[in-house]
């Protein structure tokens, strides 16, 4: 059950109860693509820096080690040993990443195994089988993901197919949910809005799928190719068009700035590979900017990466040695930065849940995004 606590505008405060444990929005989902959060970061860890919901991926697990055996080993929370939710991407964006090896037909789509090229086939009803032998809380459907400069022609067929291929989706989904043998039964099903940056095909797609009555819905295929101001405009114009009483997930959505933006344009779920990928090498976020501990200038500096942090790399550690550790090719450098980023993340969230809780977002929004313009290193925005 979704239940909406209070809205500052379009900006809302709420909390999606799940079988594996209620989610309080906004919330960034710390991705795990194949069940596990790249940086050497454990699930105790997870547990320690404020992470609500864990994130993996359909198709990098079904390659990979093989969702039947995730199954046999009693579901993607007993496999991890994480008892919070998790959601799982469809593997529907592989059919975007994966351009050079797939065909897309109405079925579905075919794929060369990016690990040994073995011929693959998903679509729907697969993508369905596969996240319920995961047994995830939340499940994605399966659809495509076209590239923001795709003609118009292009997308206007695409997210027709992808409308159908939701209802395939909700279908084997509702069948899967019944069987005896299934380990989570409760799961869930988020549709997904496409369109590119034409905002009336946006704008039908939702009206369509809103129909369809999922658990929740996504915006997809955004931070993909656009500017800012074009992804601003589209979740503007598209959010007001998905169900109220649902919630509103932005997909592979993004910086801090960003995030706050979409906040306030009525998002409430994210998730992306920024502050992990980002933290392997060595770029940090703070509240006063992004700074690169590759950098020089930090060989003698003394101080945590962020004074007052309370992460496991600032509680104990000095940036000079975290440099000294990346310098070296040292896993706990990546280590740290990776536990610090997803902690800045998760406690941003918690900050945006609090400013909601007492009316002042949008103050806090102000407040936030000129200390995130004040860079440590050369006055670029994060």
């Amino acid at each position: 059950m979704y239940s909406i606590l209070t809205t500052e505008g379009r900006a809302k405060r709420a909390q999606l109860e799940t079988v594996h444990g209620t989610i309080q929005t906004p919330v960034f989902m710390n991705v795990g693509t194949a069940a596990a959060i790249k940086g050497a970061v454990s699930t105790e860890d997870l547990e320690g820096i404020k992470t609500q919901v864990e994130l993996s991926n359909t198709y990098h697990l079904h390659v990979r080690p093989g969702d039947e055996i995730i199954k046999k080993l009693g579901g993607l929370h007993k496999f991890m040993s994480w008892n919070k939710p998790i959601l799982t991407d469809s593997g529907g964006f592989q059919v975007f990443s994966l351009a050079s090896l797939r065909r897309i037909k109405e079925e579905g789509v075919y794929f060369h195994s990016h690990v040994d090229g073995r011929k693959i086939f998903m679509g729907p009803e697969e993508s369905m089988r596969i996240q319920s032998n995961l047994a995830s809380t939340i499940a994605m459907a399966f659809d495509e993901c076209p590239s923001s400069v795709a003609d118009r022609h292009y997308v206007e067929t695409s997210v027709t197919r992808t409308a159908r291929w939701l209802e395939r989706c909700k279908a084997e989904m509702n069948r899967l949910n019944g069987l005896e043998d299934t380990i989570n039964r409760k799961q869930l099903l988020f549709g997904i809005n496409q369109g590119a940056v034409y905002d009336d095909i946006r704008i039908d797609h939702a009206r369509r799928i809103s129909e369809m009555e999922c658990d929740g819905y996504a915006l997809g295929g955004l931070a993909v190719g656009e500017s800012h101001e074009e992804m601003y405009h589209i979740i503007e114009e598209t959010v007001p068009y998905l169900p109220k009483d649902k919630p509103t997930y932005l997909m592979g959505v993004g910086t801090p700035a960003n995030i706050l933006e979409a906040v306030e344009r009525g998002v409430d779920f994210f998730d992306c590979v920024y502050p992990t990928r980002n933290g392997r090498h060595g770029h940090l976020y703070t509240n006063h900017g992004r700074i690169n501990l590759f950098n020089a200038r930090y060989e003698l500096d003394e101080r945590p990466i962020e004074e007052g942090c309370n992460c496991p790399a600032c509680r104990r550690y000095s940036r000079a040695y975290i440099r000294h550790l990346l310098k070296s090719k040292e896993m706990l450098g990546m280590r740290l930065c990776v536990l610090h980023n997803l902690y800045f993340y998760n406690t941003m969230m918690e900050e945006i849940r609090d400013a909601l809780d007492r009316g002042g977002f949008a103050a806090y929004k102000r407040y936030k995004l000129d200390g995130l313009r004040q860079s440590g290193e050369n006055g670029t925005e994060i």
